[in-house]
């Protein structure tokens, strides 16, 4: 009997160091990931997600090179496995500022900067903040739960436990996506750009046409209008590029850049 249980403490202890080397890279990624690691949701439910995840995760990767034999405490593993969940979560974080600049950018362009400029967690304008909420739900409704927990399933053949990222790799990597997610946000808000500047010009013409009139007090409440019908028109396309460009992202969330 004394044979049985010590084989069972024995077991359980190694699966909960198991469980907790998982936890370290899940828990540092749901931090940063879209939708779950949002500053609006209490830390408490982010740690239960976090747990969820693990739970979900640790099956598919309790064979995983690095994971057999580990020492969950060592300092140079916990090192790792951080760096390796913050990583991940990262490179998924650039999406959703990809929405708050561009909606930035648009806010700029139509003079819809200061509306409700602080009803966010970030103070934001209230496109960006529209734009960030809009595709948070439309990725929930894609499933992004599923396609997080697949990336991180592969995350451990990309980046092997206990082996970090370098980082020359690391930097290399994040500069990559940070290009595209800026270019990503331009191309999100160009609409808006190229409308401002057509619009602008336009008053331009009309005030050097017709010197007395007031362009400003006719221009400026138009502006707002059209800012406003333009978002109506541009957010689904905004949204629906912005959703396959995220799950064109969670499929090879490493970009070949890791060993």
């Amino acid at each position: 009997m004394s044979n049985v249980l010590a084989d069972i403490l024995s077991n359980s202890q190694q699966l909960l160091a198991l469980a907790f080397a998982v936890f370290l890279r899940v828990g540092a990624a749901m931090a940063m990931v879209p939708g779950f690691g949002e500053r609006m949701i209490p830390r408490s439910v982010r740690l239960g997600i976090a747990l969820a995840f693990s739970a979900a995760i640790l099956p598919a990767v309790a064979q995983s090179a690095g994971l057999a034999d580990v020492n969950p405490l060592a300092p140079g593993f916990l090192a790792a496995e951080v760096m390796a969940g913050l990583a991940f979560g990262l490179i998924l974080r650039i999406m959703v500022m990809v929405l708050q600049m561009a909606g930035s950018i648009a806010a700029q362009s139509t003079s819809l900067a200061q509306i409700l400029g602080g009803a966010a967690t970030d103070p934001q304008p209230a496109i960006a903040h529209l734009l960030l909420l809009g595709g948070l739900a439309l990725a929930m409704m894609s499933g992004l739960h599923l396609r997080i927990t697949e990336a991180l399933i592969l995350s451990y053949d990309a980046i092997p436990a206990g082996t970090g990222v370098g980082a020359a790799i690391l930097s290399e990597w994040t500069v990559a996506h940070v290009a595209r997610g800026f270019a990503l946000a331009v191309t999100l808000a160009i609409p808006f750009v190229i409308a401002a500047f057509l619009y602008n010009l336009a008053l331009g013409v009309i005030n050097r046409a017709m010197p007395q009139l007031m362009v400003a007090f006719v221009g400026a409440p138009a502006l707002t209008a059209g800012g406003l019908i333009l978002l109506a028109l541009a957010a689904p396309l905004m949204l629906q590029l912005w959703s396959v460009r995220l799950d064109a992202l969670l499929r090879d969330p490493f970009g070949g850049a890791m060993p």
